[in-house]
């Protein structure tokens, strides 16, 4: 190995020993060169209509495609993985029907506080340590927040594989996990993505209340229960098809992630601002005592909340994003269900 080998291959190692520093989970380097094949099969999602009304995805085909439209020059793409998994299990339709009064399940990654506020600032402290390596790199940073194929990415620097549900599946932590992507002129030692573990399973699909995934590897989002509980405004209502199959979600839906057999592997995450904050309002209720295994809240009081309870309760939550009005529409939507148990 010639010393500019040597020396990139040193950088490259303190860089990946940084991210783990910082706290993410993991971490793996990509070449930023364009997404072909990728980006076939996302142009073949959209025009099949699975995007719903989520026109912002149809635009900047040009930065998905290349992230040097990004950031003109961009050599590498550093992607992050930031474990979220907490103890606490969700429950199921049976458990929901039996609970007196109906309460709405939350997806695990809004548990605790909102990830887009915990983990930006890791990565720009990644930045700083990159800069301070090579002084001249510029660099770009994004959490889901831009025209970037994060999970496509994630794959390319084999951080793990694309699961039939979608989601990223890593082997050392099973899917519970986000991502940060951090795009630079710097130049590193790439890794290759990692193969296809999933093989003949298919109990995502078969789990899925809804049956948003169409076939392996693609999700129609207009049959996704996360979309219609995050994604929509709240003046747009669920259609009765999604509504009397919503499992007892009121935020999101875990269902695929909980049957993965990768996530027998989960790990709890060290992140305190991930634990959650929903102990008063979370578990079931079994012969009248209170089990605290599984986060769920009362429907009497997201529909009784006021705007500034409702402020207050959620601040620096994921669920801020859905708004009181949508949160509210989830839980007309669930009691609906539940009186049809």
């Amino acid at each position: 190995m010639n010393t500019a080998s040597h020396r990139l291959t040193e950088q490259t190692q303190h860089i990946k020993q940084a991210a783990l520093n910082l706290g993410f989970s993991l971490v793996g380097i990509a070449e930023a060169v364009p997404l072909e094949q990728e980006m076939v099969r996302f142009a073949e999602w959209l025009a099949r209509g699975y995007h719903a009304s989520m026109g912002y995805m149809e635009r900047n085909q040009d930065k998905r495609h290349d992230v040097r439209e990004i950031l003109p020059g961009a050599r590498s793409v550093i992607v992050v993985a930031q474990n979220y998994f907490k103890e606490q299990t969700s429950g199921n339709k049976e458990q929901l029907c039996a609970v007196p009064p109906a309460f709405g399940k939350i997806s695990r990654y809004a548990w605790g506080d909102d990830y887009h506020d915990v983990i930006p600032p890791k990565l720009e402290a990644l930045c700083l340590e990159i800069k301070r390596h090579q002084s001249d790199a510029a660099t770009k940073v994004y959490t889901d927040t831009g025209a970037l194929l994060e999970k496509q990415w994630a794959v390319r620097a084999g951080i793990g594989w694309q699961g039939k549900h979608s989601n990223v599946i890593s082997r050392s932590f099973g899917s519970w996990f986000f991502l940060g992507v951090v795009i630079t002129t710097a130049e590193f030692v790439y890794d290759s993505p990692m193969p296809d573990y999933c093989g003949t399973c298919n109990a995502c699909m078969q789990a899925c209340p809804t049956q948003a995934i169409v076939e392996p590897f693609v999700v129609d989002a207009r049959k996704c229960i996360p979309f219609w509980t995050i994604e929509t405004k709240p003046e747009v209502a669920i259609p009765t098809k999604i509504a009397d199959n919503m499992d007892g979600w009121l935020f999101g839906c875990d269902t695929c992630q909980d049957v993965c057999p990768w996530n027998r592997f989960q790990q709890p995450t060290s992140e305190e601002r991930f634990q959650s904050r929903f102990e008063e309002t979370s578990g079931e209720q079994t012969n009248g005592k209170r089990k605290n295994s599984e986060v769920w809240l009362r429907l009497d009081d997201i529909e009784a909340m006021t705007q500034e309870q409702f402020s207050t309760t959620f601040r620096k939550s994921p669920i801020k994003r859905t708004k009181m009005a949508g949160l509210k529409r989830n839980a007309q939507a669930l009691r609906r269900e539940s009186e049809d148990c």
